[in-house]
């Protein structure tokens, strides 16, 4: 039986294997954006508090990949891959993140830009393959807080205004 009509509870298949993390940034949905197309904006905020980002390789489009190590504040290397799989400019980013190309674990981020006023609601829905590796990442790796760290980082960064 389908959960349709007046009263039915919406809630998404993936609920049990995503992270969903929204901010509202005091900057507009073009700017904010602007943060993420570039490797020289990208490396001043990627990441937690205390990360640092060495890229590899950079091509932001459809099918591009962003190739990259974060640095752990404690000299742990995290090897990072990223493949762009939707970009509608101001809108919208959908990517499929992972250790390395055809890592199994990778997970699918979306990355939404919305208008709150003069100021950006992004939001940032992560789903992962399995229930298992998002607890995963949740309890590992912190998950929920470094997604929270990371947008706090860009907020910073594009309220302080893009470096050129």
């Amino acid at each position: 039986m389908s959960a349709t009509g007046r009263g039915a509870s919406a809630q998404s298949v993936t609920a049990d294997r995503e992270i969903v993390i929204t901010r509202v940034i005091d900057a507009p949905p073009e700017l904010v954006f602007e943060a993420f197309t570039e490797v020289r904006h990208l490396s001043r905020w990627w990441g937690p508090e205390g990360f640092t980002t060495t890229t590899r390789s950079f091509e932001f489009r459809v099918g591009g990949v962003w190739d990259f190590v974060m640095h752990g504040p404690d000299g742990t290397d995290y090897t990072e891959w990223i493949s762009w799989t939707e970009i509608v400019p101001a809108e919208r980013i959908a990517l499929l993140h992972g250790e390395s190309r055809g890592d199994p674990n990778a997970f699918e981020s979306v990355l939404t830009f919305a208008s709150d006023g003069a100021a950006t609601r992004i939001e940032m829905r992560t789903v992962f393959p399995t229930k298992q590796l998002r607890d995963e990442a949740v309890e590992k790796y912190h998950a929920i807080e470094g997604g929270r760290q990371t947008l706090s980082n860009l907020a910073a960064y594009v309220t302080k205004g893009v470096e050129d």
